[in-house]
């Protein structure tokens, strides 16, 4: 364990970070898509149990891990109980993270292809037939989307490779809190717009019939995915915090911001997508095609949906960022090499792998596993099949290996901390309510019973 390993430099850098990590494309991309093809708010309302009863309790336990450790997703493991095989973990999680960046950046390439796009004019409509069309043709034109998804990778390994404090921590702290004045300054309009009100009867007014197990299984993989665990992230940014940080109160406080973007995203999407006749079943291309229409009518609306995409780029990179230095992290670590080689080889390993996901709108559109095509598979896998199934792991770690005396410590900062009750019911729910509810959800939404 190298005593002059990097780390972030304030508790408020923490926060920021941890937050970037959470607070990306899942809310202002995934999250509203997966919500209008899911049924709207009967999905939203299992989606804040999943994040209350199974996300929250898994992400304490992972920066837990991460910081009583101090290594790498999968020294972090190895490290707390030596040689039973626990680094295993830690292995499901960065090919849970590479395959996760392998559509993950593509999208990214969308979100920075459609900066340039807003600036050039194209955009500022709220004819759905034009938006469509304008989001089809950047998706089937393959030259277009590797072009965008290498700009990306490009950008987050340069990032990467200027370190914790003085890359991460100093671009999510300066970029976090404009995003949420722009999202705010976007529902605002949203709600002005004819028709608003059925957008948020769609999304606050719950129809209990279309809650099935497949749904289930969906809400508790987005919670997984928006929060950044099951896939070594928490682990790595953990193993980055304060001795002094209070990591219970840290990761509530980022899970409610991230609850209060998606809220503010989706208040945002949903009114414009009723007011101009889209359909909330639309998919990945659902943002793409509401955003510029929700613009197009505002005084200054070219400028602001720069501003939105330009800052939804930046969110994009904070999760990119956290997702991309587990690989980092892990073959840096374990293997000596200087970090900007760790960086350039991750991302040449994601670029290699995310070209079939980016090609998936034109030439390997027709390559398909199980009835889905790279991109849709990369994201199936991930985020419905590994990431629930490390949270399971991680939750038989933390309360069937290392225990509840190290659990106790590690939230309580060795005693600072007057926390012990509260320590000691996430502890029982991590041992014991979160991977039962996690292996029934993943089971029934398999259709295994």
């Amino acid at each position: 364990m190298s005593s002059n390993r990097d780390g972030f430099s304030s508790t408020f850098g923490v926060l920021a970070a941890t937050l970037g990590s959470a607070v990306g494309l899942g809310n202002i991309w995934k999250f509203p898509y997966l919500t209008g093809s899911n049924g709207g708010a009967g999905f939203l309302l299992v989606y804040l149990l999943a994040t209350l009863l199974v996300g929250l309790p898994v992400m304490i336990a992972e920066i837990a891990i991460g910081r009583a450790a101090r290594g790498d997703a999968v020294s972090a493991f190895e490290r707390l109980r030596p040689g039973r095989g626990w680094g295993m973990i830690g292995v499901m999680g960065l090919l849970a993270a590479l395959l996760i960046m392998a559509f993950y950046s593509e999208v990214a390439g969308w979100v920075f292809a459609y900066v340039a796009k807003a600036a050039a004019g194209g955009l500022l409509s709220s004819d759905p037939k034009l938006l469509s069309d304008a989001f089809g043709a950047l998706v089937a034109d393959p030259v277009s989307a590797l072009m965008w998804q290498w700009v990306v990778l490009a950008l987050v390994g340069g990032i990467l490779s200027f370190g914790v404090s003085r890359g991460i921590e100093a671009v999510t702290k300066r970029l976090m809190p404009i995003l949420f004045l722009l999202l705010v300054l976007i529902c605002v309009r949203g709600l002005t717009l004819p028709g608003a009100s059925a957008g948020l009867a769609f999304l606050f007014s719950p129809d209990f019939s279309k809650i099935t197990p497949a749904v289930v299984l969906v809400a508790v993989g987005l919670a997984f995915f928006k929060l950044s665990i099951g896939m070594g992230t928490m682990v790595t940014y953990g193993s980055y915090f304060r001795a002094d940080q209070n990591i219970p109160m840290t990761a509530t406080r980022v899970m409610l911001a991230d609850l209060t973007v998606s809220m503010l995203a989706g208040i945002a999407i949903f009114p414009a997508v009723f007011a101009f006749g889209f359909k909330p079943e639309a998919g990945p291309s659902l943002v793409f095609i509401t955003i510029p229409a929700v613009f197009a009518g505002m005084p200054g609306g070219a400028f602001f949906m720069v501003a939105f995409f330009v800052l939804t780029a930046f969110a994009a990179l904070g999760a990119m960022l956290s997702i991309v230095e587990v690989p980092v992290a892990v073959i840096a670590e374990r293997f000596g090499l200087k970090r900007w080689q760790a960086a350039l080889i991750s991302v040449g390993v994601i670029g290699a792998v995310g070209s079939l996901a980016a090609l998936s709108g034109s030439l390997t559109a027709d390559w398909k596993l199980f009835g889905l095509n790279p991109f849709d598979l990369f994201d199936f896998v991930s985020s419905n099949l590994l990431l629930p199934a490390g949270g399971i792991l991680i939750a038989l770690f933390v309360g069937h290996s290392w225990g509840r005396g190290a659990w106790l410590r590690e939230l309580s900062n060795d005693g600072a901390l007057a926390n012990q009750a509260l320590a000691g019911a996430l502890f029982v729910l991590v041992r014991w309510v979160s991977p039962v509810l996690i292996a029934l959800v993943m089971l029934k939404g398999l259709g295994a019973f």
